[in-house]
């Protein structure tokens, strides 16, 4: 095994591309929204946001698919296109790396940083055998051939390690992340992503664990909902995940569903001088 890597995110190069930027931009708390096309990271932009990052979901539902179906290369069309819409640096969610073996998850990484995709998440979920997480050695493989490949492409592309041990084993598996983030950032991580933390003592854990920066998902209810308390703990990302999709689809089936049983049911929709104002402006 390759030894520990370095995991500076200070930008090694001038050119202020899309990589350095977002490597930049976790210099401080750092707010990712996920847009899920074209128009939404256009409104997004012009909210003022300074990033963006894809959601492997919403980005499966807009194609009428379930979460867990897109391939690589929608993956990475995908992330690209939102960041060539809006201008900003996009992270994508690149789920395990759309392959089991760390040659895959190298080229999945590779194909990103043609794309001019600015970062990328790949999880430690394995989608070959009957575990639900990769061994940490495995896991550690995975990420060392990622990070090699952005050394080769010498890129600051921002890779984040994310560790999915809440989500089969629940809280109980606060312990088993906690094992793996020093592994993760030897490996070549930049910055560490642990989803499903609501507890004050779940996030400063990880934080305390990990010597780079850590993201969490916003939302999920506890600390999760409080932005400024998740900063004062030492958080330097939040994302949405899907959750802005998920607001948008339920207003939509919310209104399908009050049509079709004989009702209209528009309020609080968004009025098309709002969306052609904001459209032009982008």
């Amino acid at each position: 095994m390759p030894g520990p890597h370095p995991a500076p995110l200070s930008p090694t190069v001038t050119v202020p591309d899309a990589a350095s930027r977002f490597a930049a931009l976790h210099e401080d708390f750092l707010v990712l929204p996920n847009p899920w096309d074209v128009g939404t990271a256009r409104l997004l932009a012009g909210l003022g946001f300074s990033a963006l990052a894809s959601s492997s979901a919403a980005c499966a539902w807009g194609l009428g698919r379930p979460d867990g179906t897109i391939t690589r290369e929608v993956a990475v069309a995908h992330a690209a296109a939102l960041g060539e819409a809006s201008g900003l640096p996009v992270n994508g969610d690149f789920e395990s790396g759309y392959g089991v073996t760390p040659d895959e998850v190298a080229t999945t990484v590779e194909a990103a940083i043609e794309a001019g995709v600015a970062g990328c998440s790949i999880e430690d979920l394995a989608t070959d055998r009957p575990e639900p997480l990769y061994e940490p050695s495995a896991a550690c493989r995975r990420l060392e051939a990622a990070r090699e490949a952005i050394e080769r492409a010498g890129s600051d592309f921002v890779l984040t390690g994310r560790c999915e041990a809440l989500q089969p084993y629940g809280k109980d598996g606060l312990s088993e992340a906690l094992s793996r983030i020093p592994q993760y950032v030897a490996a070549g991580a930049m910055v560490i992503y642990v989803p499903y933390l609501t507890g004050e003592d779940e996030v400063r854990a990880v934080v305390e664990a990990s010597s780079v920066p850590v993201s969490v998902i916003a939302g999920l209810g506890g600390v999760s909902e409080d932005l400024a308390a998740l900063r004062a703990l030492g958080v330097r990302r939040v994302t949405l995940g899907s959750g802005l999709a998920k607001v948008a689809l339920r207003a939509f089936l919310d209104a399908a569903e009050a049509l079709r049983d004989g009702r209209v049911a528009l309020d609080g929709a968004a009025s098309s001088r709002r969306l052609n104002e904001a459209f032009a402006r982008t």
